[in-house]
């Protein structure tokens, strides 16, 4: 008989965007972004956004949009094959307020020609925000799509004031 971990969650809104955050007892294991999605699992357990158990995330994602916060210190607990853990770490190497292409994540991670692998990667990264995929963009340019939406998209890379004028055109 298999056992079911433990799974916590909690809910805020911060900057306008409503918040639903999962984790274990190991750290942060997805974010939702103004997910109408309702979180329903037996072994899911509804806390404070200040129990311990969430790691002070709402804490730092406050301080991420208050301007006072450019990197994340919790826990993540990442779940995903390893070609995904692969790309969500060289996500984690992109800087605060910079943005690089699929292409270049494809590069780093030594076949350029994982374009498309390296985009679903990115699309079904679970801890966004905290792993920023939101800096990522098409070679071109372009935003490409965002789990919680192009406009949340672009309200990050604004904030990190890497949002270049011509991408609005």
């Amino acid at each position: 008989m298999k056992i079911e971990e433990n799974l916590y969650y909690a809910s805020s809104e911060i900057a306008g965007i409503r918040f639903k955050i999962i984790s274990s007892h190991k750290g942060i294991v997805k974010i939702l972004l103004n997910s109408r999605e309702d979180i329903k699992r037996a072994n899911l357990t509804n806390l404070y956004t200040d129990d311990p158990f969430m790691f002070n995330v709402f804490a730092e994602l406050e301080e991420y949009f208050n301007c006072s916060r450019r990197s994340f210190s919790v826990p993540l607990d990442i779940r995903g094959t390893d070609f995904q853990k692969d790309v969500w770490n060289e996500l984690l190497k992109i800087p605060f307020g910079r943005t690089v292409s699929y292409k270049y994540i494809a590069r780093s991670l030594g076949d350029e020609n994982a374009i498309r692998a390296v985009g679903r990667a990115n699309g079904s990264n679970p801890i966004p925000i905290i792993i920023p995929c939101h800096r990522v963009i098409s070679d071109d340019g372009t935003l490409g799509g965002y789990s919680g939406g192009l406009e949340i998209k672009r309200k990050l890379l604004k904030l990190e004031e890497s949002l270049l004028p011509d991408l609005f055109d």
